[in-house]
């Protein structure tokens, strides 16, 4: 937030001998809690140390100050915090009148901007996207824009995992069951099609490991992966596996076309829902990598060799296990390919941090990559971040892929198109607009993306597809409505005389002071967005900023006959800023707006 006077506070300090550098940097002032009074409060806490005081003295020194300042209505001092309230002037222009200017820049330092990678979605093509890889791409985008609205350069990053095991199972599949299907012949969505082959493989597996327990019965409290290679299912799976890393032309062949489809799907659901990547790698070409990292790094002593051939790391220092990179064979495991992914990544893009946006039962795998890759000295190493999101569940429990159990994305949008459609219709009446199925899908979509981010990410949730899409409450749909009531409120400006100047002395009601201060802390909102890696603090502050709106206007008409011309003005030019801020807001959380409801 910048205030004037708060601004002058700052030259004040600066100003006086020996004060360290760092004072500037820490006058800062944030909204003053609805228990005490005023507008604003300045924390003296954080100022002793650069002013080289005691935070009592600094406080006694900013209150003097700021009572003084012709901007300042009122100073009191609670503890060494100083709050005090602005006059309308002051308030309504440097929280109105510069939110523009505010709006039209990056909100961080340049000295605080970086290059950043933020890898999300990561799909496995074996099955259509579902509400979890939702989330995990609301997460992404929202953290793309919000990092790149506060300066940042960012680059948003997809890893596909289109090989393993996962993928053979399909494939095997289609070859058993799939009589020559493709998605033009059967008009089925790829990624939905070979879906539908994934959860066949995993019903006939069901059934022979059924069969072999009851002709085993010494195997009955054997677990299905345990029992993986003494089925038939299982073996022609591993050898499916083999075949593709020994490049069997066949083999390749119907992994490329099943592969076809499914990225082809994906790109619908992609498009959308507004996911774009700079780039996209496979790992496909990225499954060998990590190997020669590995090697080095067993020269240097990072590593070192086991009786038994394998290649650990000893973690203990780090308060994590001792792990294993090679095994005795000389084969990859996973963490080895992620090394390799990790430093190609910081080839080609050269950034100042990464971010994984990754579900939290990976939390163990990342404090382990993170690890080594200090271990190994990559410069880049303290700058990596795992964006550990909880699971959505149904109602009923948690989604399985391969018992189909799934809430499956694009199924989810067009039931949301149809729930925001009924609401519109329900609203409009006989007054059917003609854009009403753009309006469903802006509603729709908004509804899925904003309850996802809502809730912290590290929280486990339940997605309820009728409350996301009420028009009160804690919805994207209410703040939505109130940027499209602000809109329709601006069309009918239209019709009277507008000519008045703005003049912020006429807004002395409380609740237009509460609508310029929540405007002023916008910026500090997004900030703290960006630097937690968490969107949820924005759809709160929309949400209550929405409420505040409506609030505000019960009791503060802006057209209606009566409203003297420069209040109605001076009202105006509040509510717009208004608008701006939620529209802004909202475009951060890659959610669109309409102009009509």
């Amino acid at each position: 937030m910048k205030f004037q006077c708060v601004n002058d506070l700052a030259a004040y300090w600066n100003a006086i001998a020996e004060v360290s550098a760092e004072v500037s940097a820490e006058v800062s002032v944030g909204i003053c809690p609805e228990n005490m009074t005023g507008d604003l409060t300045l924390n003296c806490f954080r100022l002793a140390k650069p002013l080289k005081s005691n935070p009592m003295a600094v406080a006694k020194d900013a209150a003097e100050f700021l009572g003084n300042h012709a901007d300042v209505a009122a100073v009191e001092i609670v503890k060494a915090f100083v709050n005090f309230t602005l006059t309308e002037e002051a308030l309504f222009r440097d929280t109105i009148g510069v939110q523009q200017a505010m709006l039209d820049q990056a909100l961080i330092a340049e000295a605080d901007r970086k290059r950043i990678l933020i890898e999300f979605s990561a799909p496995n093509t074996n099955k259509p996207l579902h509400l979890g890889h939702l989330r995990n791409n609301s997460l992404g985008m929202a953290l793309v824009d919000i990092s790149k609205r506060v300066g940042h350069d960012v680059i948003p990053i997809n890893l596909v995992n289109d090989r393993g095991v996962h993928i053979c199972k399909s494939m095997l599949a289609y070859q058993l069951f799939g009589e020559g299907q493709t998605p033009e012949s059967t008009g089925i969505k790829g990624d939905h099609l070979v879906g539908d082959f994934y959860i066949k493989y995993a019903q006939e597996f069901k059934q022979e490991v059924a069969a072999l327990k009851e002709a085993e019965p010494d195997l009955a409290d054997k677990t299905e992966d345990e029992l993986f290679l003494q089925t038939d299912l299982g073996k022609a799976t591993q050898k499916m596996l083999q075949d593709w890393e020994d490049k069997d032309p066949d083999v390749r062949a119907l992994w490329q076309t099943m592969n076809g489809w499914v990225l082809d799907g994906f790109k619908q659901t992609y498009d959308r829902m507004g996911v774009t990547f700079d780039k996209t790698y496979f790992e496909s070409d990225t499954y060998t990598l990590g190997k020669d990292i590995i090697e080095k790094g067993l020269a240097k002593g990072v590593f070192y060799k086991r009786e038994d051939g394998a290649t650990e790391i000893d973690l203990s220092a780090k308060k994590l296990d001792k792990k294993v990179v090679l095994r005795s064979d000389g084969t990859s495991v996973y963490i080895t390919q992620d090394i390799g992914t990790t430093q190609l990544k910081a080839d080609d893009f050269s950034p100042d941090g990464m971010v994984w946006v990754v579900g939290n039962e990976q939390i163990y795998h990342f404090n382990v990559l993170f690890a080594i890759c200090r271990e190994l000295g990559y410069e880049w190493s303290d700058d990596l971040f795992h964006l550990a999101y909880g699971m959505v569940n149904l109602p009923h429990g948690r989604m399985k892929s391969r018992e189909g159990t799934v809430v499956d994305a694009d199924q989810l949008f067009d039931e949301m198109h149809e729930l925001a459609k009924a609401a519109i219709l329900e609203r409009v009446g006989d007054d059917v607009p003609d854009d009403l199925e753009h309006r469903a899908e802006v509603i729709g979509l908004g509804a899925v993306k904003f309850m996802l981010l809502k809730v912290g990410p590290k929280t486990t949730m339940k997605f309820d597809p009728e409350a996301a899409i009420k028009f009160e409450g804690d919805t994207c749909a209410l703040v939505q409505y109130t940027y499209a009531r602000i809109a329709s409120i601006k069309r009918k400006s239209a019709e009277k005389d507008m000519t008045a100047a703005v003049d912020w002395t006429l807004l002395t009601h409380p609740k237009e002071r509460v609508l310029a201060l929540a405007c002023a802390d916008y910026g500090n909102v997004m900030k703290k967005a960006a630097a937690d890696h968490d969107p949820s603090g924005l759809c709160t502050y929309l949400v209550e900023l929405a409420k505040a709106f409506n609030s505000f206007y019960r009791d503060c008409p802006v057209m209606k006959d009566g409203v003297p011309p420069a209040l109605r003005r001076s009202r105006l030019e509040l509510i717009e800023r208004v608008q701006v801020v939620i529209g802004d807001g909202l475009k951060a959380l890659t959610i669109e707006t309409l102009e009509s409801m």
